[in-house]
């Protein structure tokens, strides 16, 4: 597994904002890629989700 494309992919996605990263997250928890994320093996999109909640996490409070 390619840490690298995976923080790449991470950093696309948030520089989008936050808007779109929860669109991302939710879209992802319905099995629904994303343009992105559609490219992710389905281990890489697991990982991709759960570091994309860690990161909207510390919004959350």
């Amino acid at each position: 597994m390619d840490h690298q494309k995976l923080a790449q992919y991470l950093e696309v996605i948030c520089q989008s904002g936050c808007d779109s990263v929860n669109a991302t997250i939710q879209a992802m928890e319905n099995n629904q890629p994303t343009s992105i994320t559609a490219e992710l093996q389905p281990e890489e999109q697991q990982i991709v989700l759960q570091e994309l909640k860690a990161i909207m996490s510390v919004y959350d409070h």
